[in-house]
């Protein structure tokens, strides 16, 4: 057999079943599987909703203020008009109470409050969308989980079928030896021998389907649907990375930057005059009219300025405290972009290993049939051994083996870069 002709038997081999399927799965849904089941991405909507309620709860900061208060006292002393008043002729004014009390309600509306109320929902929008980011660069993760779970399987779902292929050949020349070990010409441990391999094959087929099933067992828990059988799994083709560096990380970073901008605003809110106005209404005695010392009824209405400068004391290091972790994160970014270009250029040589070895593998491929070809005819005339034979065909075998892992390494290389790189 050639070697093209091998590739097109591998290729249909892997893809047969898949046409026949009712479902197919892709690698890109398996992406989106796994993002959809995995719990974290509840959190995606927590964090809408903490943000939400944050929002509305400072938006109601510009709704009057209502507050009630009230006291009853007992005083030592008060304001004596009767003693103060003694010398005036005719002056007759009534002693205060000694105890008094009073309820009183205030309605307290902001004007003016700095630019407070503003600054800090830009805060909050910056945290949530700072929160909401980093959830996408937990839940990027998991491509790299599926990329690796998701090729094992297909490797060993190939393993499987060219195993299946290399009994077939061993089973044929079984066969063969024993006819001619019931017409006279083969030994009985000829015919042993290539039986004995024929059950290496079982058991090689045995593991591979073991790891298979491990595959798409772990596969399912991760997408949060049944896979049974590998011809659910669609070979994904092959993918070439643009170069450009797109990771969620680098947005993260960005925005861990606009949360100490929105910070250094709010500094600016701390010092700025915040004007209100009030309405206060109460009952109790005395009134305001402290002179006829009775119980009644009162109002106060007006303006409130609050001025406190007391913040500017330390807003030059709390500037700088923000610019230095401007810095840090300019830092962090840099340092991140330098990993993952020293990853993708890991990624790029591991490519174009493989694409070498795939040429080399389908050279040996070639050499190996014709030397197999060979040493069957040999065997039929008695010229080798069954062990010789045996060696020839597994040598072939490995060499297909070769192949099928080295085509599976190299469609993953190739997907790994683009998670490496973001694409």
């Amino acid at each position: 057999m050639t070697t093209y002709k091998y590739l097109i038997l591998l290729s249909f081999f892997l893809c047969a079943a898949h046409l026949q399927a009712q479902e197919k799965l892709t690698l890109d849904e398996c992406y989106r599987l796994a993002r959809q089941n995995y719990p974290t991405i509840q959190k995606m909507g927590l964090i809408n909703q903490t943000s939400q309620l944050t929002l509305e709860n400072a938006s109601k900061g510009y709704l009057p203020q209502v507050s009630f208060s009230g006291q009853a006292t007992y005083q030592s002393q008060t304001i004596s008009f009767p003693a103060a008043l003694s010398n005036i002729p005719g002056a007759s004014l009534p002693t205060i109470s000694k105890d008094q009390y009073k309820i009183q309600g205030e309605i307290d509306q902001q004007i003016i409050d700095g630019g407070a109320t503003h600054e800090q929902n830009e805060l909050t929008k910056a945290n949530a969308g700072l929160q909401q980011q980093n959830l996408e660069v937990s839940l990027y993760a998991l491509k790299d989980r599926v990329n690796n779970i998701f090729f094992s399987a297909l490797l060993a779902d190939a393993q499987i079928k060219q195993n299946e292929l290399n009994k077939g050949n061993l089973q044929t020349q079984a066969q063969k030896t024993q006819s001619a070990y019931k017409n006279g010409t083969a030994f009985q441990s000829n015919v042993n021998e290539l039986q004995a391999e024929v059950m290496n094959t079982d058991m090689a087929t045995t593991k591979y389907t073991a790891n298979l099933s491990a595959y798409l067992r772990m596969l399912s828990l991760l997408i949060g649907k049944e896979v049974t059988s590998s011809s659910q799994l669609q070979m994904p083709e092959a993918a070439i990375n643009t170069g450009d560096i797109n990771r969620p990380e680098l947005k993260a970073y960005d925005l861990q930057k606009s949360v100490y901008d929105a910070q250094q605003k709010q500094l600016q809110s701390d010092y700025m005059p915040k004007l209100s106005a009030f309405f206060q209404g109460a009952y109790g005695q005395p009134t305001l009219n402290i002179i006829d010392n009775e119980a009644g009824s009162w109002y106060v209405t007006g303006f409130r300025l609050n001025w406190a400068l007391g913040s500017l004391y330390t807003l030059g290091n709390r500037k700088k405290i923000l610019a230095l972790n401007r810095e840090s994160v300019d830092a962090d970014k840099t340092t991140f972009l330098l990993n993952t270009k020293i990853d993708l250029a890991q990624q790029d040589e591991q490519v174009k290993m493989y694409v070498s070895l795939i040429r080399q593998d389908e050279q040996t491929i070639a050499l190996r049939e014709s030397v197999t070809k060979s040493s069957a005819a040999q065997l039929e005339n008695g010229v080798i051994t069954t062990h010789e034979y045996i060696q020839q065909l597994n040598a072939e075998n490995l060499a297909k083996q070769n192949l099928i892992l080295h085509h599976i390494q190299l469609l993953q290389a190739q997907y790994n870069q683009l998670y490496k790189s973001g694409n």
